[in-house]
């Protein structure tokens, strides 16, 4: 089968490396961009997406550029705990969990890419504008503007906005808490997201707030906007623990961000064309799931093709699965503890538990575990996506 892949990023090159390792050697990854460069800030890769990436052979170079998450925890907008647990090997899953600069996972996706399968599988400067191609299979992993996506289903639109934006940088600081913490803190409007990417330490950072009127372009992740402003919307949110507005003005850079999504699809395969990731389930940066539900997409559908020959294993797994986190998502997934802590507890609290319950707060972050498919007993237990 020859396969074709619109779009290098963790996607499209995860696919390629999920379809040599299911026995398909006639792949090759088309990339618009003449270069392919590491770019972008720091993502979180769940469970469940670095066992993915381990059962590839990949284990050592993830950990090689990730750092171990310890703890994901949640705070009020006056920097009081509301909710902490640990994450990855330290939650009783058999696989860390990752923070890690996005454009280092890819070059090190492509780079295995490019050893595998050969220097010929990835093409850059190619652009695939719609659904013809001259092969077999066309998998549309060409993110939240696919063309391939819009060739399907002509006149969708832009992405949904849900009149916030984001801002995000890094940071050269001062370790905080573990030192392998991500911490968020907000009032489940506005927000702060911090965790390191590496040694320094160098700390990634997401700010988010309401934005009147309407945003600039939406879906470009590398716009630069003027840090003087990020600053001034947190500048009072200093915490014992952490400097949120000297965080923001140590950065060398920022980049905004309206926080788009797109509608779940009716369908995701059409005779010889599929998508995945971005294209096909664009969701809302909640969670830390985006890059991670693209990984298990490649291996969900490599195996599919390599055990029944079509992609309708696929989509009948991973569809419901994401429109489900999709629409969790919206809901704002796990960070809800920090909407209704503040809906509570407006001027803050002296005992979270009178507010927000452990038994409700485990109950959230038990939910969306399921939901998107890294309960840690679920997942240590499923069988793998490997084609044996």
């Amino acid at each position: 089968m020859r396969i074709t892949i619109a779009g290098g990023g963790i996607g499209g090159l995860a696919t390629a490396l999920s379809l040599h390792a299911a026995g398909f050697d006639d792949v090759v990854v088309h990339e618009a961009a003449r270069e392919i460069r590491p770019l972008g800030v720091g993502i979180n890769l769940l469970p469940h997406a670095v066992r993915e990436l381990t059962e590839l052979g990949l284990a050592d170079r993830l950990a090689a550029i990730g750092v171990p998450t310890a703890e994901l925890a949640y705070f009020n907008q006056h920097g009081q705990l509301i909710w902490s647990e640990p994450r990855g090997l330290g939650a009783g899953y058999r696989w860390p969990q990752y923070s890690v600069h996005r454009g280092r996972l890819q070059m090190l996706l492509l780079d295995a890419v490019r050893e595998r399968l050969g220097a010929q599988a990835v093409r850059t400067g190619s652009r695939i504008t719609g659904l013809r191609h001259d092969s077999d299979l066309l998998v549309g992993a060409d993110g939240i503007h696919s063309a391939v996506r819009a060739a399907l289903f002509p006149g969708e639109g832009a992405p949904t906005w849900n009149g916030l934006m984001l801002w995000r940088g890094t940071t050269y600081g001062e370790p905080f808490l573990t030192g392998r913490s991500m911490i968020m803190a907000g009032d489940g409007a506005q927000k702060f997201v911090a965790y390191p990417i590496g040694e320094g330490p160098l700390i990634n950072w997401v700010a988010e707030r309401p934005l009147d009127g309407e945003p600039p372009k939406r879906g470009n992740w590398n716009r630069p906007t003027d840090l003087a402003t990020v600053v001034a919307h947190f500048a009072d949110w200093r915490f014992d623990w952490l400097d949120v507005p000297g965080l923001i003005a140590g950065a060398e850079a920022a980049f905004e961000y309206p926080m788009v999504d797109r509608e779940p699809l009716p369908y995701w395969t059409r005779d010889d064309v599929v998508l995945l990731g971005d294209a096909a389930h664009a969701m809302y940066p909640v969670g830390s799931n985006g890059a991670s539900q693209a990984i298990i997409d490649a291996r969900v559908l490599a195996h599919s093709l390599a055990t029944t020959g079509s992609a309708a294993g696929y989509e009948e797994i991973r569809r419901p699965a994401t429109t489900a986190l999709q629409l969790a998502n919206r809901r704002q997934g796990p960070e809800v503890v920090m909407r209704l802590a503040h809906e509570r507890a407006p001027g803050g609290f002296e005992d979270i538990e009178q507010v927000v319950p452990l038994a409700e707060r485990t109950e959230i972050a038990a939910s969306y575990k399921r939901t998107a498919g890294f309960d840690p007993t679920l997942l240590n237990e499923r069988a793998s996506w490997s084609v044996r």
